[in-house]
């Protein structure tokens, strides 16, 4: 996300755009945008643009963490879970598309299928999300066709962590948060990776990413378990939804859930019509 201006001395002036991850990876004599595995599909966003000259920049510490906070806090109004299990993964992200306090879309799918075992959800900006997300799903797809052969979900985790580590030291970042989900082909076992736009990569039993981070996890420490079956991971799912409503004060139109077993990718009719009385 470009900020629009330069800290230079300690103080903020208007300046020639500048984006925060720029700053962060300054080279001492430029910066020099570069372009990595991306195939024939390349973003227009990781183009050479050439140097900028940057003699003049400093970064105070407070501020850098001032502008942190900023970028990291814009989406966490949308909700990201995911939930790993005996032979499956369950992943799920709310339905409504927003910008601030106002909801646009209340039938958003925040979510692209990589491939037949491996399910990706997003949440971020809204241009930067799905450009990124079918960014990745176009490459993704590209792979299968040439080689006759799937990706598997930890070989597409790392290729993810990498283009937005790439993306992290151009002048335009993606500001993107992922929940990337499958179960491998071959040995048949779920996993479940959480990034952030800060291209951090965990592989992770459970996951979530907005405000869910905050009332659900404790709620997934406590009763998730690695054999849980598929009709457990829905139930333990309604039981993070439903403090989701107790909790939050915003309307987020429910949830798209869909699940990835050996088999491929399904669709959950998740029934989140209940209604919840708050605390």
């Amino acid at each position: 996300m470009d900020l629009g201006r330069w800290i230079i001395g300690g103080s903020l002036r208007p300046c020639a755009l500048l984006s925060l991850a720029s700053v962060r990876s300054v080279h001492p004599d430029r910066l020099k945008l570069q372009c990595a595995f991306p195939l024939e599909l390349q973003s227009s966003r990781h183009r050479d643009l050439g140097p900028v000259p940057t003699n003049n920049l400093k970064l105070p510490l407070a501020d850098l963490h001032l502008l942190s906070n900023f970028v990291h806090n814009i989406a966490k109004m949308e909700i990201l879970l995911g939930i790993t299990g005996k032979d499956f993964t369950l992943i799920a992200a709310s339905k409504a598309a927003m910008r601030g306090a106002t909801i646009l879309k209340a039938s958003d799918d925040k979510t692209r299928h990589l491939n037949k075992h491996t399910l990706m959800a997003y949440s971020g900006e809204a241009g930067d999300t799905v450009q990124f997300a079918e960014y990745i799903q176009a490459n993704a797809q590209l792979y299968s066709m040439r080689n006759e052969s799937d990706l598997s979900p930890s070989a597409l985790a790392n290729f993810v962590r990498g283009e937005l580590a790439t993306s992290l030291r151009s002048r335009k970042p993606y500001n993107v948060n992922l929940l990337l989900g499958g179960v491998d082909p071959i040995t048949h076992k779920p996993s479940l990776y959480w990034l952030d736009y800060l291209a951090a990569l965990a592989p992770l039993p459970y996951a979530a990413h907005g405000y869910a981070q905050y009332y659900c996890l404790s709620i997934l420490d406590k009763h998730h378990h690695p054999d849980i079956t598929l009709g457990q991971g829905i139930k333990l799912l309604t039981l993070c939804t439903d403090e989701l409503k107790r909790r939050l004060p915003v309307d987020f139109k429910g949830m798209t859930v869909k699940a990835v077993t050996k088999d491929g990718i399904v669709d959950i009719e998740f029934n989140d019509d209940k209604v919840v009385k708050s605390a």
